[in-house]
């Protein structure tokens, strides 16, 4: 089974696809570690950002796995380094490169041949998992947006800052070549900007037929 969930920066994506799968009893997936942990990697490596085929040719010699809901960048767990401002900057221009959607794309759906998932990202319902058997797109004013970002307490930006950042993060994610932040046909959208966590999880574990 896989439930899909797609949306915007600090909408509540992450935290309401990790709680929902505890509930369940499934595995949390989180495309946006691999983007993350992909770009992490290349600021490390100084590889240079607008060189396509060096990026490329770059993921190609990474190896990422997905261990406990961790991701794994060459056998060291980079989790608790994919959300620093400086990723941030630039993970939505990594994710953008078309051939490297389709090598993450390809790593996802290997993972969730013999596993059950809620998975959260921008084109998780439309391009990733099409099939997927419910299709969430969580939303939210930028105001809600970057307020929960700056509660987080992992950025060092301004509130602000934040709210230019997680804008532009939009604006690149609606305007990608592939892979664009839309909301699918046969999706449930909603808008959880006067919602608490608690009250997004009821209403998708109401629309959720097991």
């Amino acid at each position: 089974m896989i439930i899909a969930i797609d949306g915007p920066a600090g909408t509540g994506k992450s935290t309401i696809a990790k709680i929902l799968a505890q509930r369940l009893n499934i595995v949390f997936l989180n495309s946006g570690s691999f983007y993350r942990g992909i770009t992490l990697s290349l600021l490390e490596a100084n590889i240079d950002l607008s060189d396509e085929d060096g990026i490329l040719q770059f993921t190609d010699s990474l190896k990422l796995e997905y261990i406990n809901e961790h991701l794994i960048v060459n056998g060291v767990d980079v989790n608790h380094l994919l959300h620093s401002d400086i990723v941030d900057a630039h993970a939505a221009q990594i994710s953008s490169i078309v051939p490297l959607r389709h090598i993450v794309n390809k790593k996802l759906r290997e993972i969730t041949k013999s596993l059950s998932v809620v998975c959260e990202g921008r084109d998780i319902t439309t391009v990733v998992f099409p099939n997927a058997e419910f299709k969430f797109y969580l939303d939210a004013s930028l105001e809600a947006q970057a307020e929960r970002r700056f509660k987080q307490g992992c950025s060092n930006l301004s509130l602000e800052e934040i709210k230019e950042t997680i804008r532009k993060r939009d604006e690149i994610d609606k305007n990608k070549k592939e892979g664009s932040l839309v909301i699918a046909k046969d999706a449930v959208y909603i808008d959880t900007s006067d919602l608490t966590i608690e009250e997004v999880c009821e209403i998708i574990v109401n629309k959720i037929h097991i």
